[in-house]
Order: structure tokens, then sequence, then C-alpha cells
């Protein structure tokens, strides 16, 4: 047999964290433990009907099962610009300054390779989701690593960063509200994002993914609410979680027009465009009636508080988290976020994700997912009352 030796940049790149966890799942279930899962972000409620009755409609249309534009259509960019005028406030010209997405993932990891060159540095949150490191990795640069500490609310604090490394920055990811650990940001924030990006001529390129996944009369802001954030960046969106569309794979990128034509031109060369029926079926999420939306918070809401309450139950003492479907938590004492995963998993069958997964600054905690029904959460810390015994914090 032949052996191929991979790319420098594939082996570069770590096993993908949700890869692992399902494996572990997997192995699980084949030894006949009913594994309850609270580690994969993913809705488990239904895309709304309306949304499913116009997939249905367009896909029966013979003009759309052709080869879309890279860019997507304008009238599914219309709806994105449309979405931010009545959200955020925000004025975006649909041709200019929107891209389409398949997901909003495969933008993020796309866009490092529209801007970084072999050896460059990017500013990549720590923790963090793990693409924004994985495509700058696959383009060839350097990821920073900038540590979320939880006593600056898991925010990144600009003044920390070395001299030397801001200036040789070329693009910078933040979050927010933030994966994996929940927390929100304010207009302040972002007006520091920007005058930073503006010091030191970095590309700043905000996951916006959660806006819509936020509690208590919380409304995220936009980055591009700020002053000055279309001349430094861009804005990745999506109708995945909202929607619960994870599936659906359609997102977004919109701002700073020559960053949004970049990325169309590199994605003209690398895919043919979402289909289109499934972009019309995303128009009709953004323009159509909300009410399941807010069904899906509150349900999140009502999971939000089983997971706080068994949490403190327990013996930890949290806050419930404002945005996301996550809860980001400190494992107890004589544990590392990994062998406390594992601690878990052979103890009760229940599968959190630890933190470590999330960068260096991510060991210590781990992530609990609110997308499983709120019996089954209960069911849970059910057993974790009973088989974890005394916990030290």
């Amino acid at each position: 047999m032949l052996n191929f030796e991979q790319a420098d940049r594939v082996k570069n790149l770590p096993p993908y964290l949700f890869a692992r966890i399902e494996k572990l799942i997997a192995e699980k279930r084949e030894e006949g433990i009913d594994v309850i899962s609270l580690g994969i972000g993913d809705p488990d409620m239904p895309t709304p009907e309306h949304i499913v009755e116009e997939l249905k409609e367009q896909a029966e249309k013979t003009e759309n099962h052709q080869y879309p534009s890279s860019v997507g259509m304008l009238s599914y960019r219309q709806a994105v610009a449309d979405f931010y005028k009545k959200r955020f406030g925000v004025e975006l010209d649909p041709k200019s300054e929107v891209v389409t997405l398949i997901g909003s993932k495969e933008g993020i990891g796309h866009i490092s390779w529209c801007y970084l060159n072999p050896g460059d540095v990017v500013l990549v949150p720590d923790p963090g989701y793990p693409v924004y490191s994985g495509g700058a990795i696959l383009a060839g640069a350097k990821p920073y690593a900038v540590t979320l500490k939880e006593e600056n609310g898991f925010k990144p604090n600009y003044a920390d960063i070395p001299t030397d490394v801001a200036k040789k920055a070329k693009m910078m990811f933040i979050n927010y509200p933030n994966n994996p650990t929940g927390a929100v940001a304010d207009m302040k924030l972002f007006e520091e994002t920007v005058a930073f990006a503006k010091e030191n001529n970095i590309l700043v390129c905000h996951d916006n993914a959660y806006s819509e996944i936020a509690f208590d009369g919380y409304r995220p802001p936009s980055f591009l609410e700020a002053k000055g954030a279309k001349e430094v960046g861009i804005e990745f969106g999506s109708v995945s979680k909202p929607y619960n569309m994870t599936g659906w794979r359609i997102g977004w990128a919109a701002g700073h027009p020559e960053v949004v034509d970049a990325l169309g031109r590199l994605k003209s060369n690398v895919d043919s465009g979402q289909f289109q029926a499934i972009q019309y079926a995303a128009i009709k999420g953004l323009t159509g009636p909300q009410d399941a939306l807010k069904k899906n918070v509150d349900t999140y809401d009502e999971r939000r508080q089983v997971v706080v309450d068994g949490l403190k139950s327990l013996g930890w003492n949290i806050e419930s988290p404002k945005a996301t479907f996550y809860v980001w938590v400190q494992v107890p004492k004589g544990f590392t976020s990994a062998s406390f995963a594992e601690y878990v998993i052979d103890k009760t069958g229940v599968v959190i994700t630890p933190g470590s997964g999330y960068g260096e600054s991510g060991e210590g905690y781990f992530r609990i997912s609110l997308t499983i029904p709120k019996e089954r959460l209960q069911e849970a810390f059910d057993r974790m009352k009973n088989s974890l015994g005394k916990l030290e914090f």
C-alpha cells in the first residue's frame, strides 16, 4: 500500500473537539449505557413549519435545481440587510456588504485564507470556538491566544496583548454572546475593539451566531453597531441557532465591503454557493413570524434554570448566563477538565465537554449545553447527585 504524506497544514490541526466527543458517546452506547449528552450545542427542537414548507415549495421549482450564485441570491442578502436594520439599526448594502455562506462556520474558516499568509499572526480568543484557530492553521498562519479571564467577564483586555504582537497581527476573532463561556459584551467592548483594530491595522471578525438566544430581557448588540465597525471588520451571522437549522447550513458575513468581496471571490473558487431553496427558506425565517424563536428562547430559559439549580444543589456557586444555550462551569478541586469529564461519564453516563478543548485557558472548566429536553437534563443531574459523591470546590 502506498504511503501518502499529509500536508503540514493538516498535520498541524488538532483533533476536532466534537469528533472526539461523538466517538466517546458511541463507545459508551456500544457498552449498553444510556448516554445523556450535554456536549454538542445542536438544537433539538424542530425547524419552524413555515420554513420547512417554503423549502418544500421551492425545491419543486426547476430553476432552483441549477447552480446558484456563489455570493448568494440578492433576495436573501436583502433579507439579511433588512434583519440588521430592524434588529440592530444597522444599514447594509445587500449587494456589496453581505455575502451568503454555507453556514457561518464555512465563512469563519475561509476568511483566514483571504487575509493570512504563511507565518502571519491572528489573534484568537482563548477559550474559543476551535474553528478560529483551525482556519488560521490551514492558511499557514500562527494563532496567538488572547486569554479570556473569568475575573474580566471572559472579555479580552487589549492592554495585555504585547505591542509587538499587536503590530504583527493582521486579523482577530471575537465572539459575543460567547461560545463556550456564555459571556456577553456591551458596546464599550466593541468600541474598544474598533479603536484597537484601527491603531494596529487589524481586520476584526465578529462571530454573532447567538445574538437571538438571550434571557432576562437582555438583547445582545451587533459589533456593526459600534461607530467605525464597518471600517475595520465584518460580522458572521446564522439562522442555525435561532431557527433550529444547524443542518441546513446557511449563514452570512456582513460589513466591510472589500472584505465581503474577498470572501465572495474565494468562495467562487472553492464552492458553488448554497442551494437556492434553502436560501428561500432562510428568508422565511428572517422575515416571517418569530413565534417559534420566542418559544425556543423560553424553552432554553427553563432548561437553563434546571442546570443552574442542579449545579447549585451539587455545591457549585454559579450565576445564570445571560445568553447562548451554554453553561460554563469550573471543575471541582483535584480534577482537570478532561479527568472530570471522564469521571462524570464513567460514573453517570453523562457527557460534558472539557473546557481544555477550547484552548489552554479553558482548562479548569467544562461546558454544558441546553440542547436536550428538560426531563433528560433533570435525569442527568439526578444521576450526578446519586453517583458523584461529595465534590470539593
